[in-house]
């Protein structure tokens, strides 16, 4: 049985798509990779220094992309591993990563706070209260699927 597919469905594919296609352009004029650029923008949204295992989780990136990324971005000097205990490890910035998160990633932060800062605050908040709405519901889909495939 084919699924039928609500016309708001296909709107807000078509524009969680389209933002997708908006970040990467905005990556691509940066020069970075999605991935490089997702892992810096993770790292500074936490400051200097962010757990490996958050930046899988915030970026929905896939361990193996992670670290990939991160084997590219140490050996051009720009993050460094630490150990935080026996088993899970840190990721630091460098000064020279510091400074391209920066003007890389730091720029689209600048660019969606500006952009939240020209809307209302009721509009921030149901917007955000929305998007909250829609996750949490979609998460407990995502529980109600498990074993029915």
């Amino acid at each position: 049985m084919k699924p039928v597919i609500s016309k708001e469905l296909k709107r807000y594919n078509y524009l969680f798509g389209e933002t997708s296609a908006i970040y990467h352009e905005m990556y691509l004029k940066l020069g970075l990779s999605d991935s490089a650029a997702m892992i810096l923008y993770a790292i500074l949204e936490q400051g200097d220094r962010c757990p490996l295992k958050a930046i899988c989780h915030t970026t929905c990136l896939s361990k193996q992309t992670v670290n990939s990324a991160l084997r590219k971005l140490e050996a051009e000097g720009m993050v460094y591993l630490e150990m935080s205990g026996s088993k899970h490890k840190t990721v630091c910035f460098t000064e020279q990563g510091r400074a391209l998160a920066d003007r890389t990633a730091g720029r689209v932060m600048e660019a969606e706070d500006q952009i939240f800062a020209s809307w209302t605050k009721e509009e921030v908040e149901t917007y955000l209260g929305l998007t909250e709405a829609f996750a949490r519901a979609l998460k407990e889909k995502a529980e109600e699927m498990e074993g029915h495939a």
